[in-house]
């Protein structure tokens, strides 16, 4: 016999939920018996509008598999669209406990050849597309505590490899998906005295965004093999996190990828030397290079060499 679903009661938000990753979580939430609130603004893997509408998809197939749905095709990049994104769940379902932080696309160049436009394009996606839901759902979690309904509040966002390593190309997605950690880091600290745990993952799978990182690993796999690759390996720990389950865990980075689940450890004080005065540039380069021979080596940029 099945045990109690994990997610049974619990509202649901999940931004850029029409395809991919955010398609994967938002069905997986349904699963456990979350309500879901599928965002999508239906646009192309560089920011362009679509012809379609994705999020009504996904919830037609949460609806025909008995679960509970609603579209929200806003711009949560914008302050309306993401105020809006957090009334859809109130205003449908009477409450909201879980905020997940999905959408995204990419417009990669070399620095270089790096526009603006499609610098500000990137920033504006991911990382603003992050703050302002969170923004919004903290609202409401702070207001409910401060009546003294605490909530039981989660958020999960999404960074990336790219966040914690750099990616050769991708100078705008990395400079995103790190600021996406130092905005986790804030919000876990900030609104733990509301009930609300805030943490990241920084998944692999195969994604339309990811075509051309993974292209050599797109094969699809025979009948009987593990897909390492399918989006659908991420969902479960993301699930878990927007759960009640996961109580005490928050301010965490966890990198998944097929069947594997790492805790990232972020920047932490390493080999260091104090004079107790000024140096000068000479001594302070002879120091550093003292100090880097006993340091780890940090991991490669993808893409690199």
């Amino acid at each position: 016999m099945s045990g109690p679903l994990l997610c049974e009661g619990r509202v649901v938000i999940v931004t850029g939920a029409g395809r991919g990753l955010g398609r994967a979580h938002a069905l997986a939430y349904a699963t456990e018996g979350a309500r879901v609130v599928v965002n999508d603004l239906g646009v192309g893997l560089d920011g362009t509008p679509g012809p379609d509408s994705p999020a009504a998809r996904v919830v037609e197939e949460i609806r025909a598999a008995g679960g509970q749905a609603v579209a929200h095709g806003g711009d949560i990049a914008t302050t309306e669209g993401a105020a809006s994104l957090v009334r859809t769940a109130l205003e449908t379902y009477g409450r909201l406990d879980t905020l997940v932080n999905n959408a995204g696309f990419l417009r990669d160049r070399m620095l270089v050849n790096l526009d603006e436009d499609d610098w500000d394009a990137v920033l504006r996606v991911h990382l603003k597309g992050h703050f302002l839901p969170l923004k919004h759902a903290a609202a409401h979690w702070r207001a409910e505590a401060k009546d003294g309904r605490t909530p039981r509040a989660r958020v999960v966002n999404t960074s990336s490899g790219a966040g914690l390593l750099g990616s050769v190309g991708q100078g705008n997605y990395s400079a995103a998906k790190a600021g996406i950690i130092g905005l986790t880091l804030v919000a876990a600290a900030e609104l733990g005295r509301y009930g609300v745990q805030v943490n990241a993952i920084a998944p692999a799978a195969r994604t339309r965004m990811t075509e051309r990182t993974f292209a050599d690993t797109m094969a699809a796999p025979d009948a009987d093999s593990f897909d390492a690759m399918a989006p659908e390996n991420v969902s479960p720990l993301v699930v878990w996190l927007g759960a009640s389950a996961s109580t005490g865990v928050t301010g965490r980075v966890f990198e998944t990828e097929g069947g594997r689940i790492t805790v990232m450890e972020g920047w932490r004080p390493g080999p260091t030397a104090d004079k107790g005065a000024r140096w000068t540039p000479s001594e302070a380069g002879d120091t550093a290079l003292k100090l880097l021979a006993q340091a780890e080596v940090p991991g490669a940029v993808y893409g690199a060499g």
